[in-house]
């Protein structure tokens, strides 16, 4: 049976790091993994989505309406934007940053708070993390998509120096340590 992660954000938030950490974890526990990115106006501060699809075999990384197992939000538009990508029984995990989008910032409309409340009120499972404030505590405001890896990370019975391994594998070495500590944070937070 094929699983899918969606993994939204705005350009620039360290989605397709969080991609490559869990690719790398999946796959050490023999999975097949397809990775694929869609950028939007990342370098603008847009709507980017990466997908992770895994498996005994996957023949497309393309997740599509209803198939996401799991939708790691890295911004809360972002969540609402590709809830109907949810899989009824899915799970949401959100950071509660608000980054403003581009509408927002040139005075022709007004940041949607309570969006999170909002899908929860629709029975949707959704996991709210501050992770930008956990990523602080662990260094830099930076590895908040790491602490997100971390949360995520509790949904799989993988063992978590899997995912240690993963960090030192795919993070620059002088960011190594910090983003053990935010994995950590995501983790071991309730």
């Amino acid at each position: 049976m094929t699983k899918s992660i969606m993994i939204v954000g705005v350009g620039g938030q360290g989605t397709l790091l969080a991609s490559r950490i869990i690719g790398y974890v999946l796959q050490k526990n023999g999975l097949d993994v397809k990775l694929s990115e869609v950028h939007g106006m990342s370098q603008r501060g847009g709507s980017v989505v990466t997908y992770v699809r895994f498996g005994e075999k996957v023949y497309s990384a393309v997740v599509t309406a209803g198939e996401a197992d799991f939708i790691l939000a890295f911004e809360k538009i972002e969540a609402a934007r590709y809830i109907h990508c949810l899989k009824d029984g899915g799970r949401v995990i959100a950071n509660t940053a608000e980054i403003d989008p581009m509408p927002v910032i040139i005075g022709k409309a007004e940041y949607p708070h309570g969006v999170l409340e909002e899908l929860r009120s629709k029975s949707i499972d959704i996991d709210q993390v501050d992770a930008e404030a956990l990523a602080k505590e662990a260094g830099s405001v930076r590895a908040a998509n790491v602490v997100l890896v971390g949360r995520l990370s509790k949904a799989f019975d993988f063992p978590e120096s899997d995912w240690i391994e993963a960090i030192r594998a795919t993070v620059k070495p002088k960011f190594i340590e910090l983003n053990e500590k935010a994995f950590q944070s995501g983790r071991n937070r309730s």
